[in-house]
């Protein structure tokens, strides 16, 4: 039995229907964050599927210096009140050091944790000891069931609002390949299991200064993923993600996510039954 997780208004696992987690990679500004955010409630509302806002203030981990890497915290965290108190939608961001746990917990409602940043014991503690719903992203370099010792430090520090995410695992050099067992065998732990369908086409570094992507892909990765009986999807969204400041050749365009919902939708309905 998977443990239900409730997020705002939304609830994720046990038998509830298909969750999105979806926004841009990182805020660009004000105005295109609140406009991916409008964009995304009138898509989810129209066929009633629950959403978590996601967008990141801050990208620690970018290929190159010169690499744009977000408003930063107190912007970024400003931004991410006003959406969640204009559209009534639970967010969620990723931290990258304990010392933005504090000031994310106040605006946050699900606090992630990058995968590369999954075993730094330290933050994940921090985290916990937050009270928030904790999200923590399977490392590229991590087997799936090395995830329960993951787990395990959430849950030493009193928390058990855990959510866990697939990414794919590192195939070589600057390339992912998901495995679709993991989501089976992380969803045995107990908790609800998320599958980031854009992040899983991500070919890391793949453009030397800064990382490419297969987007034509996200549509595949996520029918199969649903089918396997996961609690919720992932997936980064820009208006124009050819013209995104990071990770617009994995990102889906807005346009496209209205028939693909429709489509991993109709899936978990069908596993769910």
């Amino acid at each position: 039995m998977v443990k239900e997780i409730v997020v705002g208004n939304v609830k994720i696992g046990g038998k509830r229907p298909l969750v999105l987690i979806a926004g841009p990679c990182v805020m660009e500004d004000e105005k295109s964050t609140m406009r991916c955010a409008e964009r995304l409630m009138t898509i989810t509302n129209g066929i009633s599927v629950p959403l978590i806002f996601k967008a990141s203030f801050d990208k620690a981990n970018r290929t190159s210096l010169t690499s744009y890497r977000g408003p930063g915290i107190s912007e970024g965290l400003r931004i991410l009140a006003r959406v969640r108190e204009a559209l009534g939608v639970p967010v969620l961001s990723d931290i990258h050091s304990i010392e933005q746990v504090a000031p994310a917990a106040q605006v946050l409602d699900v606090i992630q944790i990058p995968a590369f940043l999954c075993r730094q014991t330290d933050l994940v503690a921090a985290a916990a000891k937050s009270g928030r719903v904790i999200n923590v992203k399977k490392g590229q370099f991590l087997a799936p069931w090395d995830m329960q010792n993951v787990v395990d430090k959430v849950l030493a520090a009193g928390n058990d609002g855990i959510i866990l995410t697939e990414r794919g695992v590192t195939f070589g050099y600057n390339n992912l390949v998901s495995d679709m067992r993991s989501l089976p065998i992380m969803r045995g732990m107990g908790y609800p299991v998320i599958f980031d369908a854009t992040h899983s086409v991500q070919l890391p570094g793949g453009q030397g200064g800064s990382s490419g992507g297969q987007r034509e892909f996200v549509e595949y990765l996520a029918r199969a993923a649903v089918a396997t009986g996961v609690d919720g999807v992932f997936m980064e969204v820009h208006e124009d993600p050819d013209k995104a400041l990071c990770d617009g050749p994995n990102m889906l365009s807005l346009d496209e996510l209205p028939a693909l919902l429709k489509q991993v939708q109709e899936i978990d309905r069908i596993i769910k039954q």
